[in-house]
């Protein structure tokens, strides 16, 4: 009777571990869910497994955390924030080299905050650890910008690349502190932005990862030099 009843109890205290192992892998899984956002779902749809896939968002953070990642003094800021405008400015007459010049202009950010530079799907993966919600954006852009030097991307597809190369710049220029408010300069304008709960959708439907409601007021090659110019009073 007793080895019946230490069967009957090792037989519950497996359940219990097992039980327990379970809801462990739930709430490991619901966490790099909340963390990575699109890019858990990205990573899943990739993998064979969601196991593989989980395995590999937490090697991203274990390399993520060797590397000291800072936000930029508030002159860099300014600075590439200068620069953006100027890249927009050019996009009305050369859009190639607009987007081009947008890839670079993030790497050096990039560079500049802390990131290592590698191979692009290595910087990229990296990247997502911080900007999971953007990132996907930047990979859109960049694939746009490479067709676009074997002369395959449409005006209409740079000014796509553009606007969420923006996305994930807006985001890497943005300060130090969650939910407080920062003055981020970016295309011609100025203006307050707070991160809220969710991230909102710019005007192209994309991600906008800044954490506002974004009008797209980029003037394209189709824009008229006065269209362009009462755009850039009006803001």
């Amino acid at each position: 009777m007793a080895t019946w009843i230490w069967v009957v109890i090792a037989i519950a205290v497996v359940v219990v571990i097992g039980f327990v192992a379970v809801e462990a892998r739930k709430r490991s899984s619901a966490g790099l869910r909340n963390r990575f956002g699109p890019e858990y779902d990205r990573a899943v749809d990739n993998s064979d497994d969601r196991r593989t896939a989980e395995a590999g968002l937490r090697e991203r953070e274990r390399e993520r955390a060797q590397f000291d990642i800072k936000p930029l003094p508030e002159t860099d800021r300014l600075r590439f924030a200068d620069e953006w405008r100027d890249l927009q400015e050019l996009f009305v007459d050369q859009p190639a080299e607009a987007a081009a010049g947008a890839d670079v202009l993030i790497t050096r950010v990039m560079e500049a905050q802390g990131y290592p530079m590698k191979d692009f799907d290595a910087q990229a993966e990296l990247v997502s650890v911080d900007h999971p919600n953007t990132v996907e954006n930047y990979r859109f852009a960049h694939a746009v910008q490479q067709r676009s030097g074997a002369q395959q991307a449409s005006t209409e597809d740079l000014r796509e690349a553009l606007l969420r190369y923006r996305s994930l710049f807006e985001e890497l220029l943005r300060p130090e502190g969650n939910g407080a408010a920062a003055t981020t300069t970016v295309g011609s304008r100025r203006r307050v932005a707070t991160e809220p709960a969710a991230p909102a959708t710019s005007g192209t439907g994309q991600v906008n990862g800044s954490g506002t409601t974004e009008v797209d007021n980029f003037a394209g090659p189709e824009a008229t030099d006065a269209d362009y110019h009462d755009q850039q009073i009006g803001q």
